[in-house]
């Protein structure tokens, strides 16, 4: 009897202290907004990287062809193109001659004046003669004609490296026949324009 007395006595003290106790509810701690505070600077998010789009290369357009500002017709032209419409004119002879005439020196006096212009010209003389007399008589005489031409070009300012020589003899007429017409046309130093340095 006394034990259950004991007992009951126990079970009222802990009913009464757990009476007594509240439970408090967990407290949860949310963190206020940064701008909630005075004062703060909100912290700035890095936007996510966005794909850039590279664009397409231009299209290449060819560059016209550079255009001398002079329109001079030999500037840029080929050699072939010079010879054609050769401002160069040939050097006539008499027979079995190869005297310079008052015609041959006002041509070759034309002719410096040229090359003083196209200062990267380079030409060969080149002598001939009509078809009369042997062949080897032919090319001494055309060689005689070649050198006496540029002796004279050399005498007018011409550089001698810019003047080559040599002789065809009657090999290359230029008008064909056998009659003093042709023969005249065919006794001559003709001037070739051979590089552009």
């Amino acid at each position: 009897m006394k034990r259950l007395h004991t007992l009951a006595t126990i079970l009222a003290l802990t009913a009464a202290i757990s009476g007594c106790v509240k439970k408090q509810p967990a407290a949860t701690t949310t963190a206020p907004p940064p701008s909630a505070f005075p004062g703060s600077v909100t912290p700035r998010t890095t936007p996510a990287p966005t794909r850039t789009e590279v664009p397409p290369a231009p299209p290449v357009i060819p560059m016209d062809q550079p255009v001398t500002s002079s329109g001079d017709p030999f500037e840029a032209a080929s050699l072939e193109k010079i010879n054609q419409d050769s401002p160069l004119k040939p050097v006539f002879f008499a027979y079995d001659s190869d005297t310079l005439d008052d015609l041959a020196r006002a041509t070759m006096t034309a002719n410096a004046g040229v090359l003083r212009k196209y200062v990267t010209w380079v030409v060969t003389v080149e002598g001939h003669c009509d078809e009369r007399g042997t062949a080897e008589y032919n090319l001494t005489l055309g060689d005689r004609r070649a050198q006496a031409v540029k002796n004279y070009m050399v005498s007018l300012g011409i550089a001698a490296d810019r003047i080559k020589t040599v002789s065809y003899g009657n090999e290359f007429p230029i008008v064909p026949g056998h009659d003093e017409e042709a023969w005249k046309q065919n006794r001559r130093a003709h001037f070739m324009l051979t590089a552009k340095q």
